[in-house]
């Protein structure tokens, strides 16, 4: 079942965004510091297929996504919302 992306907030991280969503994707909070971590996790596994994606953080109702210097929010933050839409 698809999520859908209520709100993007910033962070004081310049290079992080919380993606509050329209429902839980984990009851305790889950860190994936690369992509070898996210192996088994079909969501984090599609998250970090997404140039740019550096670390993430699954907990409650939001995904907290970090993304490299060099990225484009815009960019970033266009594919996360489709992947979220299509999982």
């Amino acid at each position: 079942m698809s999520f859908v992306v209520r709100e993007v907030q910033p962070t004081p991280n310049p290079n992080a965004a919380k993606f509050i969503l329209d429902r839980a994707v984990s009851d305790q909070p889950t860190s994936f510091f690369n992509a070898g971590a996210a192996e088994g996790n079909s969501l984090a596994t599609k998250l970090f297929g997404i140039p740019g994606v550096s670390s993430l953080l699954f907990l409650g109702d939001f995904i907290t996504v970090n993304k490299s210097p060099d990225a484009d929010w815009r960019e970033v933050s266009t594919r996360v919302k489709a992947v979220l839409a299509a999982v």
